[in-house]
């Protein structure tokens, strides 16, 4: 391995793409990886589907109706995935960036508190829920308005965050989001009167490379 390798993250932009499929090249990437396997950022939205952590309990989906539910290998209850929400997946070899789980998440929250914060938003983690929130003023209450969910396999971690940026969020009023009846959702859009997606993007790949402490990063589309 060379510190190269262990300085670079290679970030993809994949569009609008189906859950499974995603899911199940993380968990091919992972198993397939080795020291000189450099890390990733996947950047990308997902069609709709409900996703059921490992710890997930089946109550907390109320009436999914014509979403798909999914269960999957991160941790954490159920949540929602669709167009309109910026999901970042981290493919991170987090041993030989010197990290534990507990920093990963941290690194990831005040990436996303930064994030908003440079747009006036009052935002700030929970020490008993994971995940970013703040003082909604279109719902007058605490709002979650960025997800975490993640897994951590031979010292790597996969699956991530999914911030909502400009979406329906009708979906969520048929679960429990993450497991808390009644939690409110918000988005960006709301409580902006509007952003621009792709320059939410943008900021937050700058963020989480800076908070990794990479020095370079190399741009591709899809899988080119």
């Amino acid at each position: 391995m060379s510190e190269q390798t262990s300085k670079t993250v290679i970030v993809r932009e994949l569009g609008l793409v189906p859950y499974e499929p995603i899911w199940q090249s993380m968990v091919e990437f992972t198993n397939e990886r080795d020291e000189s396997t450099a890390d990733e950022f996947w950047l990308l939205e997902h069609e709709r589907v409900f996703t059921q952590g490992q710890a997930g309990k089946a109550e907390h989906v109320l009436a999914p109706g014509d979403i798909p539910v999914v269960q999957v290998d991160r941790g954490g209850q159920v949540t929602y995935h669709g167009p309109g929400q910026l999901v970042c997946y981290l493919l991170l070899n987090i041993k030989r960036l010197g990290i534990g789980a507990r920093e990963l998440v941290s690194t990831i929250e005040q990436s996303i508190v930064e994030l908003l914060q440079s747009y006036d938003l009052d935002a700030y983690p929970r020490s008993d829920a994971p995940g970013v929130y703040l003082p909604s003023k279109v719902f007058a209450v605490e709002a979650k308005v960025a997800q975490i969910g993640l897994r951590i396999r031979k010292g790597s971690s996969f699956h991530g965050l999914s911030l909502n940026v400009d979406m329906d969020l009708e979906p969520f009023q048929r679960i429990n989001p993450c497991g808390y009846q009644g939690m409110a959702v918000t988005t960006m859009s709301l409580e902006l009167d509007g952003v621009e997606s792709n320059t939410v993007r943008t900021k937050l790949e700058a963020l989480l490379f800076k908070n990794l402490s990479y020095n370079a990063r190399f741009h591709k589309q899809d899988w080119d």
